[in-house]
């Protein structure tokens, strides 16, 4: 019976076991569970952070200034870019130590300011005060030896320049906030900041190695002639792309506070000029296209100054006889271009500036570009003078973009700041003036730079670019009339001229004369040698290879050019050769 009675007892025993199992399962399972939902909600939460915190509309960093995109030069060269940079910072609320002991060492390690100052930064009692912003590692170092808790160090997003100061006009900057201000980055801050957008880098059309480039060489020339300012760009003639843009005095964009009010100005697009005997190449398409010079023979008397009124109009370097068309262009003249410019009269004049753009601000990206100076009343004299520059002010830009349509088969298209690209296709453009008059152009602007032409932009010729262009000298406007001792001087010059590929400019704000120029602050002297240095180096960067068995075919118009040595009248020199270069 014993047997048969333990058997219940068994069963009971292992009931037990199976029920405490199924509990304890139970229980594994409802942490497993409660583990899992905190899992969960940690995950979810850290989603929600990514998610709405760092790419919410505001892209608010962690230290509270907006996230941003990069800019970058048409080769993908950072321009601009955020970084994470330390900062090194006081809280005199929390001083420890000595005042006077930590500022004589802070006085060390950050000698910008004296101990007096950091120790009147010490008893200030304000919560909280900057010393250093973008403080290199060593330095951080050394303030944080100090052992100071009053000291703060934190890393935090920082606007740089890696290349400091290239391109500065063009960049622009931003403020404490993050947010452009001036420059490309006050015209890209919506499509920077746009958490859509900013992870693909903005790209420009600027070529940091042309831009160098042209910085180093007119920044050169103006010391050189100790010039007020100058400016500077090369342009695209078939894009409309602005492949460098130059304005000095400049600054360094990582710290615009520290840079005078005038250094801030892009001449460029914000200054206008007069900018002479550049305008007369506009002069000669239009009178060419609108049929008022039909042969390159037509001569003009340019024997004597022309009276207008109580006026007089004279070359500068006067050849004193009958001149054509390609004669004008090569000796600059004054005279001839204001005869034209009379035939032309004031309507098909204006009509024509107004469809090359020279009567408004420069269409570009850039906001604050200045608005020419177009003169109020268009009478006899001024249809004449403004024929040849004079009485009409554009910026450096204006021209550039006209130059452009001029040689590249005479479409006007607006520039561009932007690497042109699916999202920023090339304009179709106007038509001004048809492919037969560009042409003329064409080799016309050669003439006056090739030195056989003995024309006074052969100091600008570079063997093999095949440079065309034109010099320009006006005397500087200043109130109640004009500075005859100072001057503006312009070269605009295209290359290759047998295939336009490029616009280049340079413009001095009243340079002066040294020893090598005979003291003369023309354009011929002061600008067309800094012209053909940065053709020599930005031509192979542009993929233009010099090449002295191509040219525009000039064999129409050398014919036409009468020279003193076909008379075996020996050329000039010194000082009256250069009173032949004065344009």
């Amino acid at each position: 019976m014993s047997g048969t009675a333990a058997r219940p007892d068994r069963v009971r025993l292992a009931g037990q076991r199976q029920q405490s199992l199924a509990l304890t399962h139970f229980r594994l399972m409802l942490v497993m569970l409660l583990f899992l939902g905190l899992a969960s909600l940690i995950a979810l939460r850290l989603i929600w952070l990514t998610a709405f915190n760092d790419s919410n509309a505001s892209g608010a960093t962690a230290s509270g200034l907006p996230a941003r995109g990069d800019i970058v030069d048409r080769n993908g060269v950072p321009l601009a870019q955020t970084i994470m940079a330390w900062s090194i910072a006081l809280q005199p609320p929390k001083l420890v130590n000595d005042p006077r002991e930590v500022a004589e060492k802070l006085a060390r390690v950050l000698p910008e300011k004296s101990a007096a100052t950091y120790l009147a930064m010490l008893r200030s009692g304000k919560p909280f005060i900057y010393l250093r912003r973008r403080a290199t590692p060593d330095v951080v170092s050394a303030v944080n030896a100090i052992g100071e808790p009053a000291i703060a160090l934190a890393q935090e997003p920082e606007r740089l320049y890696p290349q400091t100061g290239l391109a500065a006009h063009v960049l622009g900057w931003t403020d404490t906030d993050g947010h452009g201000v001036f420059g490309m980055e006050k015209v890209l801050n919506q499509r920077l900041s746009d958490p859509a957008t900013r992870g693909t880098p903005a790209a420009l059309s600027i070529d940091s190695r042309v831009q160098a480039a042209m910085e180093s060489e007119l920044n050169a020339a103006l010391v050189k002639f100790s010039a007020a300012g100058g400016c500077g760009l090369v342009l695209d003639v078939r894009t409309g792309e602005v492949v460098a843009m130059v304005s000095l005095p400049s600054f360094n964009p990582n710290d615009p506070g520290k840079t005078g009010l005038e250094a801030l100005r892009n001449n460029t697009t914000q200054s206008v000029y007069e900018l002479g005997s550049t305008f007369k190449a506009i002069t000669i398409a239009n009178a060419i296209e609108s049929g008022v010079v039909t042969s390159m023979t037509k001569r003009y008397d340019a024997t004597k100054p022309l009276q207008i009124g109580r006026f007089k109009i004279h070359d500068e370097h006067a050849e004193n006889r009958w001149l054509n068309v390609p004669e004008m262009m090569v000796h600059s003249s004054n005279i001839v271009t204001a005869r034209i410019a009379e035939e032309l009269g004031q309507q098909r004049e204006t009509r024509f500036f107004q469809q090359l753009g020279l009567d408004k601000p420069a269409a570009i990206e850039l906001g604050a570009a200045a608005r020419p100076l177009w003169p109020s009343y268009w009478g006899k004299t001024t249809v004449m003078t403004v024929g040849f520059g004079h009485g009409i002010a554009v910026s450096p830009l204006n021209l550039a973009i006209a130059y452009a349509a001029l040689v590249n088969g005479g479409v006007y298209r607006p520039a561009t700041l932007l690497k042109r690209g699916a999202d920023n296709p090339v304009p179709a453009g106007r038509r001004v003036i048809s492919e037969a008059t560009s042409a003329r152009v064409r080799q016309l602007l050669r003439l006056v730079v090739l030195p056989a032409a003995d024309g006074t932009g052969k100091k600008a010729d570079v063997p093999g670019f095949r440079l065309g262009g034109k010099t320009g000298t006006a005397e500087k406007a200043q109130a109640g009339g004009y500075n005859r001792k100072v001057n503006v001087s312009t070269f605009a010059g295209v290359f290759p001229m047998d295939d336009p590929r490029y616009v280049i400019m340079m413009t001095l704000d009243s340079p002066h004369g040294t020893a090598d120029t005979y003291g003369f602050t023309t354009a011929a002297w002061v600008v067309g040698p800094a012209i053909a240095h940065t053709v020599a180096r930005i031509g192979p960067l542009l993929g233009v290879i010099p090449d002295e068995r191509h040219d525009v075919d000039l064999s129409e118009l050398m014919p036409l050019l009468w020279r003193p040595d076909k008379n075996k009248t020996p050329a000039p020199s010194g000082p009256a050769a250069a009173a032949q270069d004065k344009d």
